[in-house]
């Protein structure tokens, strides 16, 4: 009990502190609203705030559901040739160490405006893949080498040996990365979203910046807040999804 009070608690503190600095420096609500003020944006907005934040949600998960098939599918193949890694790879870790911001408004000229919402899934894809494809990898080259052995001894076929022991292996790996790829593909949303700065987004993201561009500053925080509620609640689903997982398999 006391693990999930004593942040609830420091939730209500920071927001005291937060009143009473604005109270104290007569901080105009232009540049920090108040709690309160807050709080009467978000139930104003809500609705519209909301749809919006469901918006993102499709593109965060359509971009989670394609990096987790092309990156266990990638490592897959890396598993199978080590030539094939040598000559990908490279390029796998150049797509990551370049920041996404730069690549979105290629990405948008490339797909198309008419196209933004498959834009914005291919910018969010690719900030979410390389998490993946090195945990999966690295999962894959953790199986026992004397168990693959056995397998082998015992007559097993490429696809008895992945089923029954590289696949046990590498999926922790692969849940793991799942949580930190999960809030990658909620960030490449956002960034979509902003480097698309029109009409045809209508993510939360261009929600916020249509609110700064007209000085609400309360909608803004309001707009943030369900953001990072959403972030909070993938993290801790796919947090989730692994426990109960790996619980059902030691069970098994």
């Amino acid at each position: 009990m006391v693990r999930f009070l004593l942040p609830i608690g420091t939730l209500f503190g920071l927001m005291f502190l937060w009143s009473l600095s604005i109270e104290i420096f007569e901080i105009s609500k232009f540049i920090l609203p108040a709690p309160v003020d807050v709080w009467h944006a978000l139930l104003r907005d809500f609705n519209s705030l909301l749809m919006s934040l469901f918006s993102t949600l499709k593109i965060t998960m359509i971009a989670l559901f394609c990096a987790v098939v092309s990156g266990v599918g990638l490592a897959l193949l890396f598993s199978l040739s080590k030539h094939f890694e040598s000559a990908v790879y490279p390029f796998a870790v150049i797509l990551q160490v370049t920041p996404i911001v730069s690549i979105a408004p290629l990405v948008l000229i490339w797909v198309g405006i008419d196209n933004v919402e498959r834009a914005l899934a291919i910018i969010a894809w690719l900030a979410a893949f390389f998490p993946i494809l090195t945990n999966m990898s690295a999962g894959l080259r953790a199986t026992d080498r004397n168990l693959e052995d056995l397998f082998k001894l015992y007559g097993a076929g490429p696809w008895q040996r992945f089923w029954g022991l590289s696949w046990p292996t590498a999926l922790p790996y692969l849940l793991a990365s799942l949580k930190v790829s999960g809030g990658l593909a909620l960030i490449g949303a956002v960034v979509a979203e902003f480097v698309a700065g029109s009409g045809g987004a209508t993510g939360i993201a261009w929600r916020i910046l249509e609110a700064g561009n007209r000085l609400q500053t309360d909608k803004m925080f309001a707009g943030l807040i369900l953001l990072t509620t959403l972030g909070v609640i993938i993290f801790y689903g796919l947090q989730a999804v692994e426990y109960w997982l790996l619980r059902y398999r030691r069970n098994g």
